[in-house]
């Protein structure tokens, strides 16, 4: 069987993406709410979280991310955070850049330029591969319809401008509904979404035929 591809993103009400763990972790366009998911954190989230990880057995980033997490997790390997640093450790970690970067951390390695082509490669090679936040090269797999599962943790804030997974100039797709999970003491709802392959279908409300 396929391995699947999941995208796992922390979202705002209002679908903003940027930035949820720290003030300094995306400024592009001065955006001002940087680490607006940290005060929301809660026991709930943190174990979808982890049985998201756990579950996994290969992770793919983009490059902003990567640098991130190279620059973080492997010195939490005796931490707190201790099972997500191991866990990250010790999986293969498939990166998407169009340049050419040093990777220095454990089993890291550079995607080719065909990414459909090394994508199939990689769900050949792999059970369950996730994406975690790397929103341009998330927005990137959601147009180009390469992924099987959007885990989204929605949170009840809104704060405007900022990236968002969907952009307003599309491309439409009809999603369909794999799961919904209570909300945590905070408020997160966390929702997973299949593609369909279809465009969102339309009608007409106020003719009288409708099926009731």
């Amino acid at each position: 069987m396929s391995g699947r591809i999941h995208i796992d993103h922390f979202t705002t009400l209002d679908g903003v993406a940027q930035a949820p763990g720290g003030p300094d972790e995306d400024t592009d366009s001065e955006f001002a709410f940087g680490g607006w998911q940290a005060p929301l954190l809660d026991d709930t989230v943190g174990a979808q979280v982890d049985a998201g990880i756990q579950a996994m057995d290969a992770l793919l980033l983009g490059r902003r991310t990567y640098d991130i997490f190279a620059a973080y997790w492997p010195h939490q390997l005796d931490g707190p955070a201790a099972g997500i640093a191991r866990t990250f450790d010790s999986i293969p970690k498939y990166v998407a850049s169009r340049g050419s970067p040093e990777l220095g951390w454990r089993d890291s390695h550079l995607l080719g330029r065909d990414l459909a082509r090394e994508l199939t490669a990689l769900r050949k090679r792999h059970r369950e591969i996730h994406v975690i936040g790397s929103i341009d090269f998330a927005r990137t797999l959601v147009a180009d319809g390469l992924f099987d599962q959007l885990n989204l943790w929605v949170y009840p804030i809104v704060v405007g401008a900022g990236k968002r997974l969907f952009p307003d100039d599309g491309p439409p797709m009809a999603l369909e509904l794999l799961g919904a999970e209570p909300a945590s003491e905070k408020g997160a709802v966390l929702l997973r979404y299949g593609p369909t392959g279809s465009v969102p279908a339309t009608g007409d409300m106020s003719r009288e035929d409708l099926d009731t």
